[in-house]
């Protein structure tokens, strides 16, 4: 039998929010799927929060927000937050990655890729090869830009560096803003190169090697407690609804991993 002796104090509680997985608006890690983890997490009175970050980037803006709730929240609650990088957190991973006032990494851990990348394919000679004709007819003269059905124009790769230029200062001022002063003078971190475990903590982009247990232990006491923030499934994907989406998301994800060996 379990006996509670009221106004103890109890050992202090760390929550863990896991964010995992490609970062889009669509059915992966969004703002809006991640919403209630990071909220419940702050809400819980705990002692810090420990993110465990696991992706290879995605949506620079869904990057954006839900790094700018994290920092919204612990600065509201005034409460530390800790990062622990497991295989990746590139790109918009490593976005994520800088809402944490410390980050910790694993041996093996990869972190960095500070760019936008654009990718698309271009068919127009297979469709030739078919006899295909395309036909396209716009009010507004770059209406068709990007067609992969059409050649790649010159003016096309011009517009869509000129429209990456933003993003990419976004990224570079969020890290900078986040971890300047830990940042290596002279290294070239901006340049989407991507580094492992110890090198990346070389470099500054992380503080150190270590996992979430024994780091929190070490930080607040043997007898620190875990709470975890686990995602709530909806009742439709219980019984298979949406099972051709969540087969395709998982394959466009298990691509992103494959670019950084994982």
């Amino acid at each position: 039998m379990r006996i509670s002796i009221p106004f103890l104090p109890k050992p202090p509680m760390v929550a863990v929010v896991r964010l995992t997985g490609m970062i889009s608006s669509g059915r992966g890690l969004s703002d809006q799927s991640a919403a209630p983890l990071i909220e419940r997490a702050f809400r819980s009175k705990p002692q810090a929060v420990a993110l465990v970050i696991n992706s290879p980037g995605g949506s620079p803006v869904q990057s954006s927000l839900i790094a700018a709730r994290i920092r919204r929240l612990a600065d509201e609650k005034k409460l530390p937050v800790h990062v622990f990088v497991e295989d990746v957190a590139a790109s918009g991973g490593y976005w994520l990655a800088c809402a944490g006032d410390q980050i910790w990494v694993d041996d093996s851990s990869i972190l960095g890729s500070i760019g936008v990348i654009s990718s698309s394919f271009g068919f127009q000679d297979l469709m030739a090869r078919q006899g295909v004709e395309r036909r396209v007819i716009t009010a507004g003269a770059n209406k068709s830009f990007g067609d992969p059905f059409l050649p790649q124009k010159p003016e096309d790769v011009d517009r869509i560096k000129g429209l990456q230029a933003p993003i990419h200062a976004a990224f570079i001022a969020h890290v900078k803003a986040r971890r300047d002063a830990r940042l290596k003078d002279g290294a070239d971190l901006f340049n989407a190169d991507i580094w492992v475990g110890a090198a990346a903590v070389a470099v500054g982009l992380a503080d150190g090697i270590g996992h979430v247990v024994p780091k929190m232990k070490e930080l607040y006491g043997e007898k620190v407690r875990f709470q975890v923030a686990s995602p709530r499934k909806s009742w439709l994907s219980r019984f298979g609804f949406g099972l051709a989406s969540e087969v395709m998301q998982a394959v466009e994800e298990r691509a992103a991993f494959d670019r950084f060996g994982v």
